[in-house]
């Protein structure tokens, strides 16, 4: 088990000293079952039903620890506070059962200019019996001073299907069921002490809560793609909604501005 506030606090202690211009090329495997109690945790904060298939984000909490454990190791170029999570692509090529044992394996990739500074990727795949069966890849913005600022135009928001209010404390319970204790998560003194007016909800649960949405109306396999535009202050409330494509589904997340859009294909 991955220790994540040890590995925080060792992010916050030696991210000053990080330097450098290229990923390390190592990487980190695991062997992981589920753990129904962890899972049924995780579906209640998402808002996904009880089910033997494994909702198509949970495997992402599951790899959470190793790509931390790698974010805060040797060579690793950038300090761990600052990087922003600014999208994130999940691939099932099948659905995961709760009883199958999952081989887990984490990498970096891609390391590449952004007109905010630079970003790469973080690669989690998931193998069952030597068969990939799932892939996630998020993909992280390192900003960099004087770099130029992003600017697009004001989009109109799309009508909503729902509203969803989100207690103050989610991040809190989000955190319990993720292992993600990003202190701008947790409580508003500590979110404020990273620039931000009180807590923001994990852009993970975002999109989760969004799949959740269209739980019993999705194929085997598919993907889902978001980009995550802006955070979610706590407490708060945002407008989730979706769209008919021809393959799949377009939906998105809006309060006063976009947070979150996101595509599901086939």
């Amino acid at each position: 088990m991955v220790n994540l506030t040890l590995l925080y606090a060792k992010a916050a202690l030696t991210g000053f000293t990080r330097r450098g211009g290229e990923l390390p090329t190592s990487s980190l495997d695991a062997q992981v079952t589920v753990d129904p109690e962890h899972l049924a945790r995780y579906n209640k904060v998402c808002g996904f039903g009880v089910r033997d298939e494994l909702p198509i984000t949970y495997p992402h909490v599951l790899g959470f620890g190793l790509q931390i454990r790698l974010m805060t190791g040797p060579g690793f170029p950038f300090p761990l506070p600052g990087l922003v999570h600014v999208a994130n692509r999940i691939r099932q090529h099948r659905p995961l059962r709760v009883a199958e044992p999952l081989s887990l394996h984490v990498a970096l990739a891609d390391l590449r200019p952004h007109e905010r500074g630079r970003q790469f990727d973080v690669v989690t795949t998931v193998s069952v019996d030597g068969e990939e069966a799932w892939v996630d890849v998020s993909t992280y913005l390192r900003r960099e001073g004087g770099a130029a600022k992003e600017s697009s135009p004001r989009a109109e928001p799309p009508s909503p299907t729902a509203r969803w209010r989100l207690p103050g404390d989610l991040g809190r319970r989000y955190a319990a069921a993720s292992g993600d204790r990003n202190p701008i998560h947790l409580h508003p003194l500590t979110a404020k002490a990273f620039g931000f007016p009180r807590a923001i909800a994990h852009g993970m649960w975002s999109k989760a809560r969004c799949v959740a949405a269209f739980e019993g109306r999705l194929p085997a396999a598919y993907e889902v793609d978001v980009r995550f535009k802006a955070p979610v202050l706590l407490p708060g409330a945002v407008d989730f909604s979706s769209t008919p494509t021809g393959d799949g589904w377009r939906f998105a997340l809006w309060s006063d501005r976009p947070h979150l859009e996101g595509v599901i294909s086939g």
